[in-house]
């Protein structure tokens, strides 16, 4: 079926392409004027005042555990440790009682006393029962007394490679993890929990509202054990048929049959489901101090925790003959450095360029940055840090070193590819709000910011490129478009922050959901 789909404006990161999209078989056929393409006995959708855009691409979403956010507990906005333990103690009377307790996105610089809880605070709040938390990086956990037990974990628990466990004076654990200890958590306590079909179904049509039609879909929960991995490949494989966006699955395992068999499952599922690579990480998060930097925090006496292994560079080098991309998270700028080692060794046996992802690379100055860019890797990096790192980030990394943090513009001068994400559930997943991040930078060097029609490259042709997708809203490519209520071309950050999504087409057919399906109450 030929449908025409026009507005005001057709806007891409190249600028206006006139009113009109045509659309046959669900492939765009024509960009250009209205008046020009349409004809007799074409279906027309038309939106009057508005403009349409490519489809928004989160190019890094952790979309299981961000399903499971949307009907779980949130303590994003507690104000201090007593009001954290209330909301908890509220969420586990609305838990069966024989399930755990699990809640995210906890904050910690935001608590009144500026400390992570503890296992004694949360045994406060959950007494009899596991319970656990997560901060909202997803680097670090706080378990109770109750979860540390039926977890194994001791006093006499070594701490594993590439993690921690803090300890009292008297060598007993605080019930705070970081890293890879959040792995030692038994696996019925791992973020994302147990989510039915319908759930995950639900929360990708919540993407839809807010624009997204594609995602980088992060699989697995990045720890032991590996079963956690399994569970949500057999999840995404039971929805593939029903998937209203396109779903590329990053595997998280360190083991390469592990990785041979997600690959072909997922590839086999359905049509818009697939397997595209790999995930590892080098280092934490600048929230919970465990990002690897070069030289120590400002406001904490560490340097964070270097991640990356040989192990890393075997399963990549695997990925690598699967045909799949290899993405390796970096935040502080000791880790920027070692991937980039890693990918000059993996280019020197062969890998191209375009399949070498680094997420996130917060931390990087110039001759940092210079390497990147002679390499020819992509970065997914994400703009909507710096909206939740804004009251605290300068004094972690200290002012000296705030002209590397979150450095697009640099970046992007430099050749960089970018991509834009939100890894959801560390940020909300609108991509809006993420652009409305990378024009106004809330305060943080603001001689890096992106123009808006650059950030709307972030999430559109970058995304797409990131995600081995054709260039989006050009002839012969998937129509998948989105149509929004004001021209952002010429827009500030607040305007392109509140714009509507008014629809969403996949494939050329309106996905018509709620917008405010995708989000959560902090």
């Amino acid at each position: 079926m030929t449908v025409l789909i026009s507005a005001d404006s057709v806007v891409t990161p190249e600028g206006r392409r006139g009113d009109a999209v045509l659309v046959d078989g669900g492939r765009v056929v024509a960009l250009g004027s209205r008046s020009e393409l349409i004809h007799p006995n074409i279906v027309e959708e038309r939106y009057p005042g508005a403009t349409i855009i490519p489809g928004l691409r989160d190019a890094h979403i952790h979309a299981v555990p961000y399903a499971a956010l949307l009907a779980g507990c949130s303590l994003k906005s507690a104000t201090s440790i007593d009001d954290l333990i209330q909301r908890l103690s509220n969420h586990a009377a609305t838990v069966p009682s024989e399930s755990p307790v699990i809640a995210t996105r906890m904050d910690d610089a935001h608590l009144t006393e500026r400390r992570l809880p503890n296992r004694r605070d949360l045994d406060r709040a959950v007494p009899d029962r596991p319970a656990v938390i997560y901060r909202y990086c997803g680097h670090v956990a706080v378990a109770n007394s109750v979860a540390l037990a039926s977890s194994g974990i001791s006093p006499g628990t070594p701490d594993p490679e590439g993690g921690s466990i803090d300890r009292d004076e008297e060598g007993i654990p605080t019930g705070v993890l970081r890293e890879t200890a959040t792995g030692l958590i038994a696996p019925s306590m791992a973020r994302g929990g147990t989510l039915e079909p319908d759930a995950l179904i639900a929360a990708l049509e919540g993407l839809a509202g807010v624009g997204i039609t594609s995602i980088g879909a992060m699989m697995g929960y990045g720890e032991a054990p590996s079963q956690k991995l399994e569970a949500e490949v057999e999840l995404w494989c039971s929805v593939a048929r029903r998937l209203p966006i396109r779903v590329h699955g990053f595997v998280i395992t360190d083991q390469a049959d592990q990785l041979d068999w997600a690959a072909d499952r997922l590839s086999a599922a359905g049509p818009r489901l697939r397997w595209i690579g790999l995930k590892r990480f080098a280092d934490g998060s600048l929230g919970g101090h465990t990002a690897a930097m070069r030289h120590p925090f400002a406001d904490e006496r560490t340097a964070g925790t270097l991640r990356l292994t040989e192990a890393d560079e075997v399963i990549a080098r695997r990925c690598i003959e699967l045909g799949g991309i290899v993405a390796i998270h970096a935040i502080g700028d000791r880790a920027v450095a070692g991937v980039l080692d890693v990918f000059e060794r993996l280019i020197a046996r062969g890998a191209d360029p375009a399949n070498l992802r680094m997420e996130h690379a917060s931390i990087m100055d110039h001759g940092l940055i210079r390497r990147f860019a002679t390499i020819g890797a992509t970065a997914a990096v994400q703009p909507a840090f710096l909206a939740s790192e804004a009251d605290w980030v300068v004094d972690r990394i200290g002012a000296p070193r705030e002209a590397w943090i979150y450095p697009f513009r640099s970046m992007r001068d430099a050749g960089i590819p970018l991509a834009g994400s939100s890894d959801c559930p560390v940020e909300p997943p609108n991509p809006l709000w993420g652009m409305a991040a990378a024009v106004d930078r809330h305060g943080i060097n603001p001689a890096e910011a992106l123009e808006p029609l650059q950030a709307l490259h972030l999430f559109t042709s970058g995304g797409a490129r990131a995600l081995r997708e054709a260039k989006p809203l050009a002839v012969g490519s998937p129509a998948d478009l989105v149509v929004i209520d004001a021209d952002i071309r010429d827009a500030d950050a607040s305007a392109i922050h509140d714009t509507v999504v008014l629809d969403t087409f996949v494939d050329g057919l309106s996905v018509r959901v709620d917008r405010s399906a995708a989000t959560w109450v902090d």
